[in-house]
């Protein structure tokens, strides 16, 4: 299968919608100020960050929710560092993240409705019939398991390291276990379920709301 790079970036851009930095910047900005100055100054630092970015979205007319949902985590993450003294708390939002993830992928799987068929009918807005099809949710399923695989892999990295009490190695591998190789999970995922559902034969989401019959071209842009 060809694979068209420009047709998978505009993909992520769909589904990232510039949320990438707001979650980057204020983890790395506490666990750089905490390694110099501190607990207190890192909890002020990334709770100012997360303000600014918040405000930036306001100002830009972007949705606020985005803004809100950012506040609320920097704001959660440092409260709990402070609470707990331990700069390492800073990072169980995360970790509950990536537990709430695996339990999600394993519970849809096994009831038979796949998470990454409810990602794709959040974020596209495609009828959840379609996903349910016998010869298109094989594919979904596939993919919710590479990420039941993937977020159980990060999860064990971050107790390990929160077990340590290292939050400076905790706060860059959470980075880069965060949205650098998310991205890489989503391309493979969108390579995959593009070859998955072409192998599967059934209907694209087109042909499917305008009730075409077999033989069909079947999904050639989306996942």
């Amino acid at each position: 299968m060809k694979i068209n790079f420009q047709e998978i970036l505009e993909e992520l851009k769909s589904v990232l919608k510039g949320k990438t930095f707001d979650a980057l910047l204020p983890p790395l900005l506490f666990v750089v100020i905490n390694a110099i100055w501190g607990l207190v100054p890192a909890v002020i630092g990334a709770l100012s960050l997360g303000l600014i970015l918040g405000l930036n979205r306001l100002v830009r007319k972007q949705p606020w929710q985005y803004a809100l949902s950012g506040l609320l985590g920097v704001g959660l993450a440092a409260g709990l560092a402070l609470l707990t003294q331990n700069a390492s708390s800073y990072f169980i939002p995360a970790m509950i993240s990536s537990g709430v993830f695996v339990v999600g992928a394993l519970i849809t799987n096994l009831i038979g409705k796949p998470l990454a068929a409810w990602a794709s009918h959040l974020t596209r807005g495609w009828p959840l019939a379609w996903f349910w099809r016998k010869d298109v949710k094989p594919a979904y399923r596939d993919v919710t398991w590479f990420w039941a695989l993937f977020f159980a892999f990060r999860l064990a990295i971050q107790i390990f390291l929160f077990s340590e009490g290292d939050a400076g190695t905790l706060g860059w591998v959470n980075t880069l276990l965060g949205w650098p190789v998310t991205i890489a999970v989503l391309v493979i995922s969108y390579i995959y379920g593009i070859w998955r559902l072409r192998r599967l034969g059934g209907p694209g989401v087109e042909e499917f709301e305008a009730g075409k019959e077999p033989p069909w071209q079947g999904q050639t842009r989306g996942f």
